[in-house]
């Protein structure tokens, strides 16, 4: 795995798989105290140039470590992520931690109590080094806000991570942190692991928890890692899904790792859409995906691309709802807060206010036919195969509204391909970094059946190295 931009040598701990780290640590080979250390030196080196981290845990993180290898040594029992630093993102609230949803309308709150995906993490022994930027209330597909400034690429500085959970991708893709926590209403994992050239999988609905909302009815939102490497977010979904009553609609599915890991692309059948059936997709991005469809070929899989008949209706009504979530769980900022607010989460929230309910229900019918044609796929395929994003990172000066067009023949001159598979959330969705001749990442989306996170896992592992690979 690159370490994008990163002049760190290959030899540390740190670089190691989060599954090796926590062995070695067990084996007391190396210490958590020198792997905590080292992330926090790489976060302290890498900020001004990438502002990834709103916060730093020096003092807490350090300790954490010390009782860790405290643990080892007196034989204690230990939890597969044990010595593991990570970082967590600034919208998911962190027990004695500044927690922002990278705004001043959220002053100087310090939450008492960590949301469950983290407490889970830490339950198996990793250790939280710090929080990460993200746009204000997640809004963006740029990290960027008022509070925090902009968040930029490690790849190049002059373009942007991705959103919303760019923080987290850009730590990841320095070598800061094996895995990063991150939230996904519309591509917000993936969109920034495509950019970054890291792993971002959005679970299928209620595999992990979701308690960081207003409402636990909420059907576009999950929490999903960003990952050095696909057994880095199986070990991440291995410690943060299942059931539990602080989500009405989390999942009572165990995870298997095991079945995650199955191993093999012969046979395997894949339908491919370069474009959805409306994205205009630039051509760098097209031609490290066929490439990748080449050889998933060669490897014995079989990938047809088949047409999807969809539109930009798709993109506009996801943004319908997105604009009504914005309006409904933080819409009562604007009072107070309006002048202090990013214009365009502003816009959007007076916007979810004047909309309708009748239009917003009918957004259902749309949904449902876009289910059906995937439910008619899934008869016949193991997985949708697409890009993750329709262009490589743009400019970090650049906003959501400059992929906004529609291109003479129709297309949509988009930036993410991720958020029509926020409408069908039960799907699990996973960016998968691919080989590209050019300077900058692509990722490729790779789409399960519903509930079926762990087939997604188990396809992206055997894919992970073959479509990596200059070859």
């Amino acid at each position: 795995m690159n370490l994008a931009g990163t002049t760190t040598s290959r030899t540390h701990p740190l670089d190691l798989p989060a599954y090796a780290i926590a062995d070695g640590i067990r084996r007391q080979r190396f210490r958590a105290v020198d792997v905590v250390a080292e992330a926090l030196r790489r976060a302290e080196a890498c900020q001004p140039e990438l502002n990834a981290f709103t916060l730093l845990r020096h003092e807490h993180a350090l300790a954490a470590a010390r009782r860790a290898d405290e643990a080892v040594e007196a034989g204690q029992s230990l939890g597969a992520l044990h010595g593991i630093p990570f970082a967590a993102k600034d919208m998911t609230p962190t027990a004695g931690d500044l927690t922002t949803l990278g705004s001043w309308t959220t002053g100087e709150q310090v939450p008492e109590e960590s949301a469950l995906c983290v407490r889970r993490l830490e339950a198996e022994g990793a250790i939280l080094i710090g929080k990460t930027t993200t746009p204000e209330f997640a809004f963006s597909s740029f990290t960027q806000s008022p509070r925090w400034g902009v968040t930029r690429n490690p790849w190049d500085p002059e373009r942007t991570s991705g959103g919303s959970s760019g923080g987290s991708a850009a730590a990841v893709a320095r070598g800061v942190v094996p895995m990063a926590e991150g939230t996904d209403m519309g591509g917000s994992v993936r969109i920034p692991a495509a950019f970054c050239g890291v792993v971002g999988f959005k679970p299928s609905l209620g595999r992990i928890p979701m308690t960081i909302l207003p409402s636990v009815f909420d059907n576009i939102s999950h929490f999903g890692p960003l990952a050095r490497g696909v057994e880095d977010a199986i070990a991440f979904m291995a410690a943060t899904a299942g059931p539990s009553d602080e989500d009405i609609l989390s999942l009572p599915l165990p995870f298997d790792g095991f079945r995650a890991r199955r191993a093999g692309l012969a046979g395997r059948r894949f339908a491919f859409s370069l474009d959805l059936g409306f994205y205009a997709v630039e051509p760098a991005v097209e031609a490290a995906i066929r490439t990748a469809v080449e050889r998933l070929r060669a490897a014995g899989a079989v990938v047809d691309e088949i047409p999807i008949g969809w539109s930009r209706a798709v993109v506009d009504q996801w943004f319908d709802i997105w604009c009504v979530f914005m309006s409904a769980y933080f819409g009562e900022r604007l009072a107070a807060g309006r002048e202090r607010m990013d214009p365009a989460v502003v816009a959007m929230m007076d916007r979810g206010f004047a909309m309708g309910a009748t239009h917003y229900k009918r957004i259902e019918s749309l949904r449902t036919a876009m289910w059906r044609d995937m439910a008619k796929l899934f008869e016949s395929y193991d997985a949708l195969l697409c890009p993750t994003c329709a262009v490589t990172a743009p400019s970090a000066a650049l906003t959501d509204d400059d992929f906004a067009e529609s291109l003479p023949d129709g297309r949509l001159k988009g930036l993410d391909m991720t958020c029509p598979f926020n409408l069908l959330p039960q799907c699990p969705a996973l960016s998968l970094p691919v080989h590209s001749s050019g300077t900058m990442p692509v990722g490729l989306q790779i789409v399960g059946r519903r509930y079926a996170d762990e087939d997604v896992l188990a396809i992206a592992l055997s894919a992970e190295k073959l479509l990596a690979s200059p070859q």
